[in-house]
């Protein structure tokens, strides 16, 4: 089973479209902020052990906060791509749609996806339950991976339920499976 990391959408503006009063966007933003510190120690072993790191960087349209060009459309400097990195643009919550994605997996012989990233309920979500459909099995990082909150419900517990719900999720043979960043390594790829 060959690896690629998987990092979806964590763009400089991806939370900032919401109505959060400022004591709250003060506890969605630091949550942010150690989601991508995860993410970017994840990188780390990655590209220690050779393993694809690909980031999907989402183009929301023009006038949108992620307006390809934009200041909010640039993935976070914390994560941002390195020479040999690959990144694939989108413009809908499924990163296959419409995109490289298939064919950078398919080129680089890739079976297994370890991902995370933002929304989760949007782009992480939709995108996991395809690339199971698609024949990858999938590894969800489940302190990778994080949103907004929204009118009903805090982000931690969208978290939360998105882990729980997607955790064994199965289409065939391959699965979603649910593990946090420190517990996930890389085998040196062949």
């Amino acid at each position: 089973m060959k690896s690629a990391l998987l990092i979806i959408d964590v763009q400089k503006a991806v939370l900032a479209d919401d109505d959060l009063l400022p004591d709250r966007r003060k506890i969605v933003d630091a949550a942010f902020d150690r989601t991508v510190e995860r993410l970017r120690q994840l990188q780390i072993k990655a590209r220690v052990a050779d393993v694809p790191v690909i980031l999907v960087q989402h183009d929301g349209g023009t006038g949108d906060l992620l307006e390809r060009g934009s200041d909010g459309w640039q993935i976070r400097d914390e994560i941002a791509p390195l020479a040999g990195d690959i990144v694939v643009e989108k413009r809908s919550a499924d990163s296959f749609y419409n995109t490289c994605l298939s064919a950078v997996l398919a080129e680089h012989g890739i079976t297994h996806l370890v991902a995370g990233g933002c929304m989760s309920q949007y782009c992480v979500d939709t995108t996991l339950r395809r690339a199971v459909s698609l024949g990858y099995d999938v590894t969800l990082i489940g302190d990778g991976h994080t949103t907004s909150d929204t009118a009903s419900l805090p982000y931690d517990d969208i978290v939360r339920h998105h882990n729980e719900t997607l955790n064994n999720f199965r289409a065939g043979t391959r699965f979603i499976r649910l593990e946090n960043a420190a517990d996930i390594s890389f085998a040196k790829c062949d």
